[in-house]
Parts: structure tokens; sequence; C-alpha cells
């Protein structure tokens, strides 16, 4: 099985299977055609297979007759805010974020920062597929490309929300584990404004990654290891690209990623309620918290874009999902780690609270997660399967408006296709261990 995803998070596959120079090479002219050779940024986080992409992105902008400017290795965040602080048309971030080294991505980004939407997206490929690309005479390209740097910009940005003297004042000790990728430079630098005494470990941008760049648990080991040792704070995790974070308490425990977001929720509720968006497949923790502060949530399906789009439509103080990816409008409208930094850290600066005492305050369901690889032709149909025998569930609700999702009162279950990987997702919430594993089972027996 050679995945190649593409859909509503870019495209994206393993380097030198299904993702090759030529892929890119269109995709990016097809990018450049669909911005009318307008000025666009590109970015990269830190993967071995980053300067062949850039150079195939940069290949097939310059022939649509982009003005193209480079920021390099950068987190996703940092160019989509310096999109606007350029004026440019769009960006293109080469990064699979949280996916394994062998896998790269291409993820397209528009004019407000903010990642194409559904339609906009369908529109990109149909240009694709027809093949007809915007094509600059031999003396109209670009015979220059400019580099900038553009951390400083981002840093200046969060100085500008948080209460950066608050949190100096507090001198907290902070670890980060930046996973040799793109945050390399921005979360040590971010920290030492803050005033923070800085534990950095595997922030390298010259290495590969030390384990998978996905902040779980089960890759949190070395980063819950420097928090005990150095007497830490807090420590946080980053994926390749600056997106995601997951957080280990001053005593060491490392968080589930579904409590990045309920921390960041109790935080902002508790100054101003309001409404949080976040996707379907995301703890009930985030509707527990609102209840505390008659807030509302709103659902959407997986993906960045379709919380964006929400949070716009909703006038919410804060989204995000379960896979510790959160946005804070104040912001930006999109996901970014350093943000989520900043505002947990005023936080315990102001507050005077330890980490650990936040999450123990957080309600707290059984929440189980499972994925069956699929071949990709095979995705839609084996979903339609399952489709078709949900309502022998007994659900009180039935959402399919990505995948299946059944609620019942004391739990749900939610079975998609990933919008990043060849494979079906099945999580199961409930009030109890025993309830979770009998709706997992029953997902998990329909799938075989």
């Amino acid at each position: 099985m050679k995945p190649l995803k593409i859909g509503i998070s870019g495209v994206r596959g393993i380097v030198g299977e299904t993702f090759t120079p030529e892929l890119v090479v269109e995709f990016a002219q097809a990018f450049g055609t669909y911005f009318e050779s307008g000025k666009l940024l590109v970015c990269r986080d830190t993967r071995a297979s980053g300067p062949m992409v850039r150079a195939a992105v940069m290949a097939g902008l310059l022939s649509a007759g982009c003005e193209v400017i480079d920021l390099g290795i950068c987190p996703t965040p940092t160019m989509q805010l310096a999109i606007k602080y350029f004026n440019a048309a769009g960006g293109i971030s080469i990064t699979a974020g949280h996916n394994p080294a062998p896998w790269n991505a291409l993820k397209f980004v528009r004019s407000d920062g903010l990642y194409l939407n559904t339609t906009q997206a369908e529109e990109l490929l149909d240009i694709l597929h027809q093949g007809e690309f915007a094509k600059a005479r031999w003396n109209e390209i670009q015979t220059h490309i400019e580099t900038r740097d553009v951390v400083e910009h981002h840093i200046e940005v969060l100085k500008r929300v948080f209460d950066v003297e608050a949190i100096r004042a507090r001198k907290l000790t902070v670890a980060v584990d930046c996973c040799n990728g793109a945050c390399s430079v921005l979360s040590p630098r971010w920290l030492e404004e803050l005033g923070c005494r800085v534990l950095a470990i595997n922030d390298e941008i010259g290495s590969p990654f030390p384990h998978n760049p996905e902040p779980k648990r089960e890759t949190m080991a070395q980063l819950r290891a420097v928090v005990k040792a150095g007497q830490a704070d807090i420590g946080f995790a980053h994926d390749a690209d600056g997106e995601r974070i997951g957080i280990v308490t001053e005593t060491g425990e490392a968080l589930s990623e579904e409590l990045t977001l309920a921390i960041a929720a109790e935080i902002v509720l508790s100054q101003k309620p309001g409404v949080v968006v976040t996707n379907l497949s995301t703890s009930r923790t985030i509707e527990a918290i609102a209840e505390r502060y008659n807030s509302a949530v709103i659902r959407t399906p997986v993906g960045q874009p379709y919380i964006s789009e929400a949070i716009l439509e909703n006038n919410a103080v804060l989204g995000g999902e379960g896979n510790g990816a959160v946005t804070i409008p104040k912001v930006q409208v999109t996901n970014d780690a350093a943000a989520t930094i900043g505002l947990i850290l005023e936080h315990l600066a102001k507050s005077g609270k330890r980490i650990s005492d936040l999450s123990a305050s957080l309600p707290r369901f059984t929440m189980l997660k499972h994925y069956v690889p699929v071949a990709p032709n095979l995705l839609f149909s084996v979903l339609n399967e399952v489709r078709s025998e949900a309502e022998t569930a007994g659900a009180a609700d039935v959402d399919l408006s990505d995948g299946i999702k059944l609620s019942w009162p004391d739990g749900w279950l939610h079975i998609r296709a990933s919008n990043t990987e060849s494979m079906i997702r099945i999580i199961a919430e409930a009030e109890n261990e025993s309830r979770a594993s009998g709706l997992l089972d029953w997902a998990i027996d329909r799938l075989k």
C-alpha cells in the first residue's frame, strides 16, 4: 500500500513512493495559477526530504510567474502570520506535521493566513487535473528568490497579546522538546523573551526526529525526565511544524493530547465566556467545561479549515482539536503552538497555580483510540458498510457529516477516514472504561 492523501489538509505522502518531485511541481504550478501568479511565501520543516521538495515547489511557482519569498525552516503558524505582514497572496508550508519522517506534504494557505477551505481546495484540484497552468515567458521568471527570517515578527505579535511582564515576574522554569523540528528556534527564543529558565531538548535543526513528531504521551518520555530532573514548572512537546503541542506537568505526568485544548478552554472561558469550536472527535470534556461558564460548543468535521471557518462564523473565543492543536483567535484564527504556550504560562503566572492543579480540576472521561489501515481505494466502501449497520447500534443521535458518529447519553463512537493517513480512525468515549471498550469493540467488529 503506497498512500497518497489529497484533501482538506493539502497533499501528503511517503517521499520516494507516491510523494514525488513531479507531483510537487504540478501542485505548485496549480497553486501559482490559482493565485494568479502573485506573491507567495514558502516555508518548510526539518525533514531530510525538505530541500528536495522545496526545490520542486520553487520550480513550479517560478514557472507560473510567481514572486516567491523563501522563509526557510519556519513553523507553519509563523508563515501564516507573515502572509499578512508581506501582503502576500498566499503560501505553501512544506511539512507533514505529526507524520513520521518518511512523509512530507504541502499545506496550502490563502491571503488571510488560513488554509484553503473545501471549496477552494476543490478549485485548486480542478486546476491540477485540467493541467492548464500559468506559464511565465523566459524573461518574466523571477531570477532572485528573497529569503527572510520572520520568527521575530511572530514573537512580536505574541508579545502584544500576552502579559509578558507578569510571566517574567513569575520566573518559571520551562522544559521544551522541539523534536528537532521547525520550532527549534522559535520556542526557546519565545520562552527566553518571557523570562523563563529554558530547558530545551531536541532543538538541533540538522538532526533527525528523536521520536515520531506527534505530541502524545508515548513520545514524551524524554521530556518527562527533563521536567523532573530540572524541577521545571511545566514541559511542552512540539510536532514538526508548530501546530500541535503536548504538556507534561511539574510532577512529570504526561497529559493526554485531548487535555491541551481542555486546559486552554478552562483558561479562556474563565476569563471570557463564549463559543468554543472543536471537531466531532474531541472529548466531551469541552462541553463539561463550557457548562461551568455558561458557554456553548460548536462541533465541526475534523480539520483545521473547518475549525477556522466556524470560529469566524460564530465569533468564537477559542477553537481547536483533541490532537493538541489550539486556535486562539486574538493571535490568529489557526493553530499556533507558540500562542498556546503564551496562554498557559500567562495563566500560571497570574493565578499562581500549578499545571497539575489545573489538569486535576478538569472533568474526565475515558477515551479509547484505535486505527485500522485500509487501502486508499477501499476507504469509501468500508465506511459505507459500517454506515449501513449504524442503525443497529441503537444510538440516540447519528451524525454522518464526517464518517459516522453515534452518540448516547453515556458515551459516543466516531468512525472516520483519516485526513492525513490511509486508515480508518475509531474513537470511543464514555463515563467509564467498560462502556468505552464496548463501543470500541462494536466498531472493530464491523470493520473486520
